[in-house]
């Protein structure tokens, strides 16, 4: 199985029209944007192509925004903005889908205050895990707690039947070259003990029809770029897209390589082929 390893997206340009772009991992570490990421978003729109960024950020679109402009990256240089707390919004509001319209009104937030965008506004009352008709987890609260911290709760939960919504389904990101549990790691955990999860954000096919409709191209000529092979490539194959793969990111160790390096071309084959996902192409960073 052989991976091409371009230089940038500019080598596919031809087969693309727009991009969903992942955030960490790809233009920032969750301190600070990547070098080059501003440039080759600018480049993007400079070749007429459109953008969405599509996150699996426990939060709304619009705290993301925020977020990159203090790392440098304005408003102006992609065109949407998707993130798996805005799904996890929508399906709160929504309740059409079976395992939302079964849950109460009473919810317990298991994640930090910077966090309640995913369910402010809508009709529903933050209370503590013995009142609660189900959780909402959107992570740790702080960056150094393990899943044992959240087992005491967890027990807790188990032992009322409570189903939780998971706002974010990665397990973990890099922040600053260190690997940094998300809410779905907990997720996870909790299933393995029996608990009933919903989640919404890749690789659920759900969240690429919202941000197909947003980016307005033929899915056909959509590339999904994105570092994690797990969330970003297997979301993108599971719905029908074309998936590029940047190793600078959570699989780097795995890699073998300095994020940013480029990694063997066998190896590469390795460890896409032990994760059963293939991508269209690799490439070392995130670049046009």
């Amino acid at each position: 199985m052989r991976v091409p390893l371009i230089p940038g997206l500019a080598a596919l340009a031809e087969q693309a029209d727009g991009y969903l772009l992942d955030l960490w991992g790809v233009i920032h570490d969750g301190v600070v944007a990547y070098a080059g990421a501003g440039e080759t978003l600018r480049a993007i729109r400079a070749a007429g192509k459109r953008t969405l960024l599509l996150s699996n950020a426990p939060r709304r679109g619009a705290t993301l925004v925020e977020q990159l402009s203090r790392l440098g990256l304005p408003r102006h240089l992609y065109d949407e903005v998707l993130s798996s707390g805005d799904a996890v919004h929508l399906e709160l509001e929504r309740r059409s889908d079976p395992f939302f319209a079964d849950l109460g009104r009473r919810l317990y937030h298991m994640g930090p205050e910077r966090d309640t965008s995913v369910f402010d506004g809508l009709d529903y009352r933050s209370v503590g895990i013995d009142e609660a008709d189900f959780i909402v987890n959107t992570g740790p609260v702080d960056l150094e707690e393990t899943i044992a911290e959240y087992q005491p709760v967890l027990d807790r939960a188990i032992a009322r039947r409570l189903p939780m919504v998971c706002a974010n389904p990665d397990h973990v990101v890099m922040r600053q070259g260190r690997a940094i549990m998300c809410a779905g790691a907990i997720a996870s955990h909790y299933q393995a003990m029996g608990g009933r999860v919903a989640m919404r954000g890749k690789p659920d096919p759900a969240i690429y029809t919202v941000a197909l409709e947003r980016l307005g191209c033929a899915a056909d000529r959509v590339l999904a770029v994105g570092d994690a092979l797990h969330t970003d490539v297997k979301g993108a194959n599971a719905a029908g897209l074309r998936a590029v793969f940047v190793t600078q990111g959570i699989h780097a160790a795995e890699l073998g390589i300095e994020p940013g390096a480029e990694p063997e071309p066998a190896r590469l084959a390795e460890v896409v082929a032990a994760h059963g996902e293939i991508p269209l192409a690799a490439m070392a960073t995130f670049r046009w």
